[in-house]
């Protein structure tokens, strides 16, 4: 399915998740709001974690706790007010900043799954997550990569991709969140097609008719030929050939260490990338406080933060909520097309 929110009611609010409340999550949040946000926002995660970053950010800003949304999201509008769908137990009040923390983990984690449960019943247009602490969520005994996989799963969404967007470049990812040493296997002729004609989703999705799509390549100098691997002749290729034939504009297997420099000039409108790595150095090379996740293949629209939970600055007023607003903005731009 395209990036499209096709169930939200017209003027419901935009679900903001705190991700890991012992990460930066509840500063850049509070941080947004007292800047002011543009839509109806309802942040999901533990109102007293928003709470005591509002007192330690000096931020007048009121609390207010929701055990259900309206069919409007008008209220969610008002001025000096964070409104938000606490999760349970509620963490304690001397949850340690910047360690990873099981409890912190599993409320991340539920608050997650209440704005996708939101999301499919069509009360909330979007969800825009802040940082998750992966190690933090297995210690709860959560068994997941990352935000894609658990969207994925919750939400029933069959194929599903990640793609990082900023000023300059658009990365799909083939996978995601495996070793290195299972990049190769975990490759195939379907699933190089399934990326590409997602990629081409994506791109229309954000106004883009016709993308120009380039793949690259899994080896060095996009395997040679065969000479350092075959799986550019064997999948990348065949998968290639495919998609031009239904239609898509695209070309490769290129080598990684150009594509992206091409993409960047803009010979490409969207580069796919083999493996996780290969996709997000250039991006976050541009800028991490630019850069977007958006997870493609979803039933609504989901953004993200480029950047982790960042417990080392966490608690300390420094962090930077520049990466969260663009992906709210992202978001916002993506629910305005058809």
């Amino acid at each position: 399915m395209p990036i499209a929110c096709v169930r939200s009611l017209p003027h419901a609010p935009v679900a903001l998740t705190l991700g890991d409340a012992a990460g930066i999550g509840p500063e850049i949040v509070v941080k947004l709001h007292a800047e002011g946000l543009p839509a109806a926002c309802v942040v999901y995660g533990d109102a007293g974690a928003l709470r005591r970053a509002c007192q330690a950010l000096a931020q007048p800003l009121r609390i207010v706790e929701l055990t259900a949304l309206d069919t409007t999201g008008e209220r969610y509008r008002e001025p000096g007010c964070i409104f938000v769908r606490p999760t349970s137990p509620a963490l304690p009040a001397d949850l340690p900043l910047g360690l990873v923390d099981a409890r912190a983990g599993r409320a991340a984690y539920e608050a997650l799954c209440l704005a996708i449960d939101d999301a499919l019943l069509g009360q909330v247009a979007a969800i825009v997550t802040a940082p998750l602490n992966k190690e933090a969520m297995h210690a709860a005994g959560l068994d997941f990569a990352g935000h894609t996989e658990i969207l994925a799963q919750r939400s029933g969404a069959p194929k599903v991709a990640m793609m990082l967007i900023n000023d300059h470049l658009r990365v799909i990812l083939a996978t995601i969140h495996i070793a290195l040493s299972e990049v190769a296997p975990a490759l195939s002729v379907e699933l190089e097609l399934r990326t590409i004609e997602l990629a081409q989703q994506a791109c229309q999705a954000m106004g883009i008719a016709a993308p120009r799509i380039g793949v690259a390549g899994l080896n060095p100098h996009a395997g040679e030929q065969g000479k350092f691997g075959r799986e550019e002749l064997e999948l990348i290729a065949p998968a290639i050939a495919s998609a031009r034939a239904r239609g898509i504009d695209v070309s490769g297997p290129w080598p990684g260490d150009t594509l992206f420099m091409r993409a960047r000039n803009g010979e490409f409108d969207i580069c796919v990338a083999q493996y996780h790595d290969q996709g997000l150095i250039p991006i976050k090379y541009l800028g991490v406080d630019k850069g977007v996740n958006i997870t493609v293949g979803l039933p609504f629209v989901r953004t993200s933060v480029d950047h982790g939970t960042a417990f080392d600055i966490a608690g300390k007023n420094v962090a930077d909520p520049s990466s969260l607003r663009v992906a709210f903005e992202t978001a916002l731009s993506l629910l305005r097309r058809p």
